[in-house]
C-alpha cells in the first residue's frame, strides 16, 4: 500500500521552486540498480495494483471552448488550461511512461482528497513543470493519468515528465484560483508556458488611479496606473470569479469614466448589475468615492491571500456598526461575511454566467454616432420626443434632454396636446416639434445638434414637416422604431441598422426609453387627476409648455 502524499504549504520552497545547476538532491535521479525503485520488475506492491483503462470516446478528450463572456467589447477565445475526462476516483488508471516516478504519481493522486486546492506536477529531478487547480484534486489531478492524457496533443508531452505530484489545500475554488496564479507567476512551470499556444496569460486587472476603480478581465494589461494580478491559467474560470466576487464586493466592471462630484452623473440610468445588486452604482452617485474605495480595498485584501485578515476586520466592523446602531450596514457586512464564508458552495466557476448586460458609455456611444451619420464634430446636445395618451382622449408629449451623453433633467418638458382630436401620433409630433423649434428660434437659444423622435418613419416625416411649415433649418431629426430596432434618418430613403451592441444603438434607445418613461409619468399624472376630480394638481417644477 502506498504512503500517504506529503502535503506541502504554499510557502514550502523545495516544492514550488527549479532544481539550480548544481543542487545534488534536487538535481540527481535514483540510481537504476537492479533491485531499486527504478527497475521495471518492482513488486506489485510498491507499484500499486496493474493498471487499466477504458478508454471512452475520444471525442471528450479535447479541449472545451470558453463561456460565452459578458458584454464588453473583447473577443472572447478558447480556454487556456487542458480539458480532460475527471478520474472518477475508482477506476484503475492508465499505464503511463516506463519510469517508476510515473507510477509513484499514479498511485499518490489515488489518495488525493475530494475538496478544491492546487496541483503541482515534478519531473525526475524535482522541478515544478506544471500547475493546476481544482475544485475537486482528485478527480482532476487523476485525469492526467488516463489515458486521455497520453493522447491528447497538449498533455501528451507532460505526461511523459511527471515523476511526482503534490497538492496544497485550498478553501474553495476560487481561493485555488487565486493560489495557482500567484504559483504560475513566481515559478514559471515549464507546461504552464508551452500550453499557451502562443496567446498571453488572462489577468484581472484593478484601475487603482480611478475615483472609482474598475475590475477587467484582460489579456493586455496596461503598463502603469493598474494593479494586476495572475497570470491565470483559465480564461474561463478567472470570468467565473469576477463573477462571484462581484456578487460580494460589487465593484464595477464598466468603462464608464467616473470623477467623484461630478453632477452629470446624478440622472444617469445604472445597467442591470445595480438592478440585482452585482453593483454599487458610482455612475449614478449611489456611493461615496471612500466608501467605494473601501470596498475595492476589501477584494484586494482578498485576492492577496489575506482572507482570514480580511473577515476579522469585517466581522470587528460589523460589531462596530451594530452597537452604533447602524444595521443596515451591519447587515450588509453580515451578508458578504457569509458570501466569503461558503465561496466553496457556488458551484463550477466555469458555470457562472453573466445576465447579458448593455453598458451605456455615453464617450463610445458619441462618438458612434459622429461616425455613423458622418457627423463633422462630436454631438453634445440630444433631445428626445414621444408621445402618450389619455384614455384614448387627451394626449400628451414629452421632451428630454441629454448632454454629453447623460440626462439632463432640468432641460425635460411637457406638453399637452392643443390642435389635436382623438389620437393622431403624427399630428401630435408636428405640434410638438414645431412648438419646441419656433420657441428655441425666436429667442435665439441653439437648436440641439440631434432630435429623435419615438417611432417610425411616418413619425420622422411629421417632424421634418414641421420643420418645413416654419421654413426653419432642421438638425440632425431621426427616429427609432421600437420593434426592429431600425433608424430612419432625414433625407435616407432606407433606414439604418446597427448591431445591437453598437455604443451609438444603446445611446439612442436610452434617449428613446427615457423620452417613453417621462411621457408615461405624465399620463399617469393626469390620469391621476382626472380619477380624483381634481381641476389643478399641485404646481411641480418642471413646466408644461
Amino acid at each position: 500500500m502506498s504512503k500517504k502524499p506529503r502535503k506541502p504549504t504554499e510557502s514550502d520552497s523545495p516544492a514550488v521552486r527549479r532544481a539550480m545547476p548544481g543542487d545534488a538532491d534536487a538535481a540527481a535521479p535514483p540510481p537504476a540498480a537492479a533491485d531499486s525503485p527504478e527497475s521495471t520488475d518492482a513488486p506489485a506492491s510498491e507499484m500499486g495494483p496493474e493498471l487499466v483503462v477504458d478508454e471512452g470516446d475520444p471525442s471528450e478528450w479535447g479541449m472545451s471552448a470558453d463561456d460565452d463572456a459578458p458584454v464588453t467589447g473583447e473577443v472572447d477565445d478558447a480556454d487556456d488550461e487542458p480539458r480532460l475526462p475527471d478520474y472518477d476516483g475508482t477506476s484503475e488508471l492508465a499505464p503511463g511512461p516506463n519510469t517508476f516516478g510515473y507510477r509513484r504519481a499514479a498511485a499518490k493522486v489515488r489518495e488525493f482528497p475530494t475538496t478544491p486546492g492546487v496541483y503541482l506536477m515534478k519531473d525526475s529531478a524535482g522541478r515544478v513543470i506544471y500547475v493546476g487547480k481544482a475544485k475537486n484534486l482528485r478527480a482532476r489531478a487523476g485525469s492526467y493519468f488516463l489515458k486521455a492524457a497520453q493522447t491528447d496533443r497538449r498533455t501528451a508531452d507532460l505526461v511523459r515528465e511527471i515523476a511526482d505530484i503534490d497538492y496544497l489545500d485550498a478553501e474553495s475554488e476560487v481561493d485555488a484560483l487565486l493560489m495557482e496564479a500567484r504559483l504560475i507567476k513566481d515559478v514559471r512551470p515549464k507546461y504552464n508556458v508551452d500550453l499557451k499556444d502562443d496567446k498571453t496569460f488572462p489577468y484581472l486587472e484593478i484601475y487603482t488611479r480611478e475615483d472609482f476603480p474598475r475590475v477587467e478581465f484582460t489579456r493586455e494589461p496596461k503598463e502603469r496606473g493598474t494593479k494586476l494580478y495572475g497570470p491565470f491559467a483559465s480564461a474561463s474560470s478567472l470570468r467565473g470569479a469576477i463573477q462571484v466576487l462581484q456578487k460580494i464586493f460589487k465593484f464595477r466592471t464598466c468603462s464608464l469614466d467616473i470623477e467623484e462630484g461630478d453632477e452629470k452623473w446624478r440622472w444617469f440610468r445604472p445597467c442591470l448589475l445595480a438592478n440585482i445588486n452585482q453593483c454599487t452604482a458610482p455612475c449614478n452617485m449611489r456611493i461615496s468615492k471612500e466608501d467605494y474605495r473601501r470596498d475595492i480595498n476589501r477584494l484586494r485584501m482578498f485576492l492577496d491571500g489575506n482572507k482570514t485578515r480580511l473577515l476579522k476586520e469585517m466581522r470587528d466592523e460589523m460589531l462596530e456598526a451594530s452597537k452604533n446602531l447602524q444595521f443596515e450596514k451591519a447587515a450588509r457586512l453580515r451578508d458578504e461575511i457569509r458570501l466569503l464564508e461558503r465561496l466553496d458552495d457556488r458551484g463550477e466557476l466555469d458555470t457562472h454566467a453573466q445576465p447579458e448586460v448593455f453598458y451605456i458609455d455615453p464617450s463610445k456611444g458619441l462618438n458612434g454616432l459622429k461616425k455613423v451619420f458622418h457627423l463633422p464634430d462630436v454631438p453634445r446636445r440630444i433631445e428626445g420626443v414621444d408621445i402618450a395618451h389619455l384614455g384614448g382622449g387627451e394626449t400628451v408629449a414629452s421632451l428630454v434632454q441629454f448632454i454629453d451623453g447623460l440626462p439632463f433633467k432640468p432641460g425635460y418638458k411637457r406638453y399637452r396636446i392643443r390642435s389635436v382630436t382623438g389620437i393622431d401620433d403624427f399630428a401630435s409630433i408636428h405640434e410638438v416639434v414645431a412648438r419646441r423649434f419656433k420657441r428655441l428660434s425666436d429667442e435665439g437659444e441653439a437648436f440641439p445638434d440631434i432630435l429623435l423622435i419615438d417611432g417610425g418613419k411616418g413619425q420622422l416625416n411629421a417632424g421634418l414637416a414641421a420643420f418645413r411649415a416654419l421654413e426653419i433649418d432642421p438638425p440632425l431629426v431621426i427616429s427609432l422604431a421600437k420593434r426592429e430596432e431600425e433608424i430612419f434618418v432625414m433625407g435616407r430613403d432606407e433606414p439604418l441598422r446597427l448591431s445591437r451592441h453598437a455604443y451609438a444603438l444603446r445611446l439612442l434607445q436610452y434617449v428613446r426609453d427615457e423620452a417613453h418613461r417621462f411621457a408615461q409619468h405624465y399620463h399617469h399624472l393626469l390620469r391621476s387627476k382626472a380619477s380624483l376630480g381634481q381641476q389643478d394638481l399641485p404646481r411641480r417644477r418642471r413646466k408644461t409648455e
